[in-house]
């Protein structure tokens, strides 16, 4: 693992995830209460010793920078580091990053001298926990230039993904960036019907789908990078360019793996943590996901009835009802609310004081959540309704913004008391 360097993609604006991504980069945005997504592959790394991590980001990385720099201070006798490299104006390039692959091409002089015989690429904005050594020690084993993580995928999910086509000795014979379902009706399935590798598929799950892992050997990537200069994206241009020229080979992966990447597969990743028996939990007796640690006190809970929740620690909750939620650090709520279905991000500070509106920070009295995700630090005025009756799928409203049919409270908004949306 010491000839490991790994490179975490920040990835662009984060459209997707708007207004989620409204102040931060998409790996900054708060998850499980208490954690954010870019602890989810760094977690991932340390525990399988790989200890040198570069995030690149670009967009509203402020937030990230903190929260790295205070979660991730590794010991001060080893090589071991986590780092922001955020895109940059230099006299070889005016522009920002224009994918994840020119991401890396562009910041490959701040750590092309150091020692390395792999370099391990992954995203920031998806949820699993994986044995990075085991796809490590595949690739070497294999004697790869390439290896990218894959997982069996059902159609409507391969619309979204890299789709990988084998031939009958199970080596990748061709790969499709985001093909339609017309053309997956075309394909039929990834791997022929008479190979030795057709156990890993199902007909519930035809597709083998790239998670956007990959493993270079460091002088394929260097290679690559320059070849194709004018690629910008590793899915798209990348992969299909090496796949006919390298030794590229795919790492199978059976467990549970999310692109948090929208409104809506963010919002149900957070509520499926609620479920009895969840598929993801941040919490593993061996590998669990770390954070910032804040030595909160524990949370307050005064008459209220809580079911299906997940609470973090230093929250007050008062007299009210919540069913199926997601409480996030240092959350506020007040007699006689009625939470359920809803995603609450916390606050980065307690604050009894009101604001110009009057509105205290947190979830108001009486008031009613459903389907909805109320990022940090806002405010919910006594008596406001937030239910979407009359389910509207797209709306920007005074203090909410409405994606996916799911209402969203943005960071330090503030909903005014009697609000009914």
């Amino acid at each position: 693992m010491h000839s490991v360097l790994t490179l975490i993609l920040g990835g662009g604006r984060g459209n997707r995830l708007f207004p989620l991504t409204w102040t931060r980069s998409k790996p900054a945005v708060p998850i499980g209460g208490k954690y954010r997504l870019i602890d989810v592959p760094v977690s991932n790394c340390l525990h399988a010793n790989l200890r040198r991590i570069f995030v690149l980001t670009q967009f509203n990385s402020a937030s990230l920078n903190r929260h790295v720099a205070q979660s991730y201070r590794l010991d001060h006798f080893s090589q071991g580091f986590v780092d922001i490299l955020a895109a940059e104006q230099t006299p070889d390039s005016t522009s920002w990053f224009q994918g994840t692959a020119d991401a890396v091409r562009q910041a490959w002089r701040h750590f092309h001298s150091m020692p390395a015989d792999h370099i391990l690429i992954l995203a920031g904005d998806h949820l699993y926990r994986m044995n990075l050594g085991e796809l490590i020690t595949d690739h070497i084993e294999q004697d790869a230039d390439v290896t990218i993580a894959a997982q069996p995928c059902d159609p409507e999910t391969s619309t979204q993904m890299g789709i990988f086509l084998f031939d009958g000795a199970g080596q990748i014979s061709g790969f499709e960036e985001k093909p339609n379902l017309e053309r997956l009706g075309q394909i039929g399935q990834s791997v022929p019907r008479d190979s030795r590798v057709a156990s890993w598929i199902s007909p519930q799950r035809p597709f083998i789908a790239s998670m956007g892992i990959y493993v270079f050997s460091k002088q394929v990537l260097l290679d690559a990078l320059e070849q194709y200069a004018d690629a910008v994206d590793f899915g798209k241009e990348i992969i299909p360019a090496v796949i006919n020229t390298h030794r590229v080979r795919a790492f199978l992966y059976r467990g549970y793996w999310e692109d948090v990447g929208t409104i809506g597969s963010f919002f149900e990743a957070n509520l499926k943590l609620t479920d009895p028996r969840p598929a993801f939990t941040f919490h593993d007796a061996t590998c669990p996901i770390y954070t910032h640690p804040r030595f909160l006190a524990g949370s307050t809970l005064q008459g209220a009835r809580v079911n299906r929740a997940v609470v973090a620690e230093g929250c007050v909750l008062d007299q009210c009802e919540i069913d199926r939620a997601v409480v996030g650090i240092r959350t506020q709520v007040r007699a006689g609310a009625k939470i359920t279905n809803t995603v609450l991000l916390g606050a980065d500070y307690y604050n009894r004081e009101v604001d110009d509106t009057g509105v205290p920070l947190g979830i108001g009295k009486d008031v009613v959540l459903d389907r909805v995700i109320v990022d940090k630090n806002a405010r919910v005025g006594d008596g406001a309704r937030l239910v979407n009756a009359a389910g509207v799928q797209e709306a920007d409203g005074n203090g909410y913004f409405i994606r996916e049919g799911i209402i969203i409270v943005p960071k330090g908004a503030t909903i005014s008391p009697g609000t009914i949306v």
